[in-house]
């Protein structure tokens, strides 16, 4: 058995020049770069063996993280299958002097765990023994499922 509060994991980077674009902004791929990173810990704090990256679903960055300021990059387990791994990841850009907090993206990763031979172990349940689990597991669950639906709508609107 394992519980989300054990895969619960929190990283924060400072945003340097060489991670910024030419308006002083995050760039993308090194967000992406954190959050796979944070749900990589995740994933192994859980399952208790190495974790490689399956799939990420659909990323919007929703506001960006400016030159000198902290990115927070906190991610859990909130499903798994019989050798994979959900985890949920949202980035806050933060002010460290101000201490102002904003969302500036979520996403949502499967990973596979792995044994010693490279191939797809099984995972334990995952438990939520806790009401706050219980309640980050059901908002994790429905974020994803809202996400992928306006993924969805947009295809459609497109055609």
């Amino acid at each position: 058995m394992a519980t989300l509060a054990d895969s619960k994991t929190e990283m924060t980077e400072i945003l340097l020049p060489n991670e910024t674009n030419t308006l002083g902004r995050a760039l993308g791929g090194t967000v992406l770069h954190w959050m796979d990173i944070c749900a990589a810990v995740a994933s192994m704090r859980f399952a208790g063996h190495q974790c490689v990256t399956a799939s990420m679903d659909h990323v919007d960055f929703v506001t960006p993280i400016d030159l000198g300021e902290v990115a927070v990059i906190e991610g859990y387990v909130f499903g798994t299958g019989r050798t994979s791994i959900d985890v949920r990841v949202d980035v806050h850009a933060e002010d460290p002097i101000a201490r102002n907090r904003r969302l500036a993206t979520t996403s949502f990763f499967t990973f596979v765990a792995l044994d010693s031979e490279g191939k797809p172990t099984p995972v334990p349940d995952l438990e939520c023994p806790t009401e706050t689990e219980t309640e980050l597991r059901e908002e994790a669950i429905e974020a994803r499922h809202e996400q992928l639906q306006q993924v969805t709508d947009r295809i459609g609107e497109s055609r």
